[in-house]
């Protein structure tokens, strides 16, 4: 039963990581792109719409972009953004900004430093919170076992 406090805290926070990961390599990428001073027109190929919860969560629909673009060395390189402007429509002519190194990697967002910074800053602080909590919480949980007392009654 005690294995029950330690090991379900520590997959939530191996979960947690991993999305924070993801994100910040994500951030990483973005930045990159904009960085690199590298633009090449694209065209917008396709729009859609990923929702997800539903049910006694709150339904949350992400706009999607199939974006297309001509790298410098010639390769054609597609690639699908999430949270790009609703303005951008199948057919739209978009800039896009690489890394000619890694051009899979691209991005079709307007440069914004400030809110990619605050975006990951946000996502950090939020995780930090969540780790901090489950830590707290196998704390608690490991101090009222070792005092021999119980958690459930």
């Amino acid at each position: 039963m005690e294995a029950f406090f330690y090991v379900v805290p520590s997959l939530m926070i191996a979960g947690v990581l991993f999305v924070l990961h993801r994100a910040l390599r994500r951030t990483r990428q973005v930045n990159a792109a904009w960085n690199s001073g590298v633009t090449a027109e694209g065209r917008c190929l396709r729009t859609y719409t990923r929702t997800s919860g539903g049910g006694d969560s709150p339904v949350r629909t992400t706009l999607h972009h199939v974006h297309e673009f001509t790298a410098r060395d010639g390769r054609s390189v597609r690639f699908d953004e999430g949270g790009g402007p609703g303005t951008t429509l199948e057919g739209d002519v978009v800039t896009v900004y690489y890394v000619p190194d890694r051009p899979e990697g691209a991005t079709a967002l307007t440069p914004r430093r400030g809110a990619l910074m605050a975006g990951a800053g946000c996502m950090t602080a939020f995780c930090a919170v969540f780790i901090a909590f489950c830590v707290g919480f196998m704390a608690v949980a490991h101090t009222m076992f070792s005092v021999g007392g119980d958690l459930l009654p």
